[in-house]
């Protein structure tokens, strides 16, 4: 029997983390389930700096980007005497389940910590990469490209107006499927990732047609590129290309803020309602993912970071349509 759980959000922000707090608190209550939130992830497990939520506490959030609980990363939490502190949280509060909203590295801290305290956990995935197996889409991740596209799409307006190549630098330390998605729906003309190599050597190759072709010249690079993201590859560029005006633009993090867009509000509700049912069925240690639009449940040892190549047909499409 669920009478009470603990929430908290944890790793780096990602719009539609408080719809996925919502949907947790109200499902909990419809179900007469107490809530406990731990400010700052892990770090507010530790503190026992918490907030009882309630109905009224999560009212008029669920359009609101960040997450009201806050988040941080914990480097306490990875040491014995951070790990036996959160475990004597969770006892003072006589907690019987566990949602964690947050990416792989939040993942496996509920694996430590369920070996230390026998508590049932859930997981709903929380990071603008999309990068995790297990769901189609992340929270965060529609929000996030859609904010790129209008970035884009105003810096093209500039791009076109002086004919110039913009080097524009998008969230992707490891995985290139924003800038992938991105590219495709604001038209852009290149796209460096860090799954694809010896992309440099093909942008080169493009500018024996761009003169005579293109107005405007969009290149986008994920910051995790092995030619060193926007500033290196702009750099490089204004030596191999000095007649062209070239340009550098690192959207940085205002690709994690801003207000969910609807599918990311009702796919976080939907975590957030099935986080909840995961643990009355006595789930543990998995997360939450939606794939071809159905609920399913991928362990937390599997629901890891992609390492596999991307979509070889949205790539091959990208090429065709930049031509």
């Amino acid at each position: 029997m669920i009478k009470k759980i603990g929430l908290i959000t944890s790793g780096g922000d990602s719009p539609g983390m408080n719809a996925c707090i919502r949907a947790v608190v109200r499902t909990a209550r419809a179900e007469q389930i107490d809530v406990v939130g731990f400010y700052r992830g892990y770090e507010g497990l530790i503190d026992d700096d918490y907030i009882n939520l309630t109905k009224s506490k999560v009212s008029n959030i669920i359009h609101r980007g960040g997450t009201v609980l806050k988040t941080a990363r914990s480097k306490r939490f990875m040491t014995q005497e951070g790990m036996q502190m959160a475990v004597q949280t969770l006892q003072k509060h006589q907690l019987d389940g566990f949602v964690i909203i947050g990416g792989d590295g939040s993942f496996k801290g509920a694996l430590e910590l369920s070996k230390h305290h026998n508590i049932k956990t859930v997981g709903c995935p929380g990071t603008i990469d999309n990068d995790l197996v297990g769901t189609d889409y992340t929270i965060g991740y529609d929000t996030a490209i859609n904010t790129v596209v209008d970035a884009v799409d105003k810096i093209r307006d500039t791009a076109e107006s002086h004919d110039r190549i913009f080097v524009v630098e998008v969230m992707g330390r490891d995985a290139g499927l924003i800038a992938l998605r991105s590219a495709i729906a604001c038209g852009a003309e290149a796209i460096l990732i860090p799954e694809r190599k010896n992309d440099l050597k093909f942008l080169l190759e493009k500018k024996k047609t761009w003169r005579q072709t293109k107005k405007s010249r969009i290149i986008i690079v994920a910051e995790g590129d092995e030619n060193g993201g926007a500033i290196g590859i702009g750099n490089l560029l204004k030596l191999e290309w000095p007649e062209f005006d070239i340009r550098i633009s690192i959207l940085g993090h205002i690709q994690r803020g801003g207000n969910p867009t609807c599918m990311e509000r009702v796919n976080a509700s939907l975590m957030g309602y099935y986080a909840v049912k995961a643990l009355q069925d006595g789930r543990s240690n998995e997360m939450i993912g939606i794939v071809n639009k159905q609920v399913c449940y991928t362990p937390f040892k599997d629901a890891v970071k992609h390492i596999e190549e991307l979509n070889p047909e949205m790539l091959k499409i990208l090429d065709i349509l930049s031509a």
